[in-house]
């Protein structure tokens, strides 16, 4: 099906839809992040569509994603499932999301949040598209009081964030958020992320690790990773404070707070 006859049906189908047949819109989301945002704050009898990594190990929601129709990010998909609304992050490209608008269908882009000020923003835009604002402020009310619990435990120890592909990551990231807000310093004070030196690692090992991802690490992968020179090794087994993993800072969502919690708890 070509797109111009893709979004024939689709507004033919939506013109049949009946007015007010859910409590809030019905929505699809087009990509893992955008799943966590739906799966938290929509009705589940409104959800027509999630991406197919809903239920992946490393997303967060994948529980409450059980039994949900998962869907591909093509026309055929929207034709299919006639949403009212569209939540994305990096799911499906220019074109689909402008023939979306131009078929009168809306589509909530999420920010990549960099700190915890741009996850209520998300929160919040997703909510008052789906008009379920108090539901946005409690789950908003959830990270802040994880946040507040978390506070200052680690006392401004420096530590270094590490995935099992050798990167660290600096100011203006989500994990540097969650490093401050439980109170450590961030080793790595370039901006974004970047490899991280053996040699330094090695040389100068940083007084605290903390492992990102590494539940997702697969044996054998191309990855550098913490087994792959002994001296690394121990660096890090020796250092290692927690292990945050992919499904809690994955995607820039309000569970990154849980993040912090784990960190707040190690230095305690």
């Amino acid at each position: 099906m070509n797109a111009a006859k893709a979004f024939r049906a689709l507004a033919a189908a939506m013109a049949l839809a009946p007015a007010g047949a859910w409590a809030a819109p019905r929505v699809m989301s087009l990509d893992s992040c955008a799943d966590q945002y739906v799966l938290a704050l929509a009705p589940r009898e409104a959800i027509v569509g999630l991406s197919h990594r809903a239920v992946a190990a490393d997303s967060y929601m994948r529980d409450k994603a059980a039994g949900l129709p998962l869907r591909r990010a093509t026309f055929e998909s929207l034709v299919s499932a006639r949403p009212q609304l569209v939540v994305r992050l990096w799911g499906g490209d220019a074109r689909l999301t402008q023939a979306l608008a131009a078929k009168g269908v809306p589509t909530v882009t999420l920010d990549d949040a960099a700190d915890f000020d741009g996850v209520r923003v998300n929160v919040r835009k997703v909510a008052a598209a789906l008009d379920r604002r108090p539901q946005g402020e409690a789950l908003i009310a959830t990270m802040d009081a994880r946040l507040r619990d978390a506070a200052g435990a680690g006392r401004r120890r420096e530590a270094l964030y590490l995935t099992p592909g050798g990167y660290t990551a600096g100011a203006n990231t989500l994990i540097d958020a969650i490093l401050r807000a439980a109170g450590y310093a961030n080793t790595t004070k370039a901006p974004y992320f970047a490899p991280v030196s053996l040699e330094q690692m090695v040389m100068t090992p940083p007084a605290a690790v903390v492992l990102g991802m590494f539940d997702r690490a697969l044996a054998g992968a191309d990855r550098w990773g913490p087994g792959r020179h002994a001296a690394l090794r121990r660096a890090v087994e020796s250092r290692a404070v927690a292990s945050l993993p992919a499904a809690m800072v994955g995607c820039p969502g309000w569970f990154a707070a849980d993040g912090a919690v784990v960190l707040a708890k190690a230095a305690r």
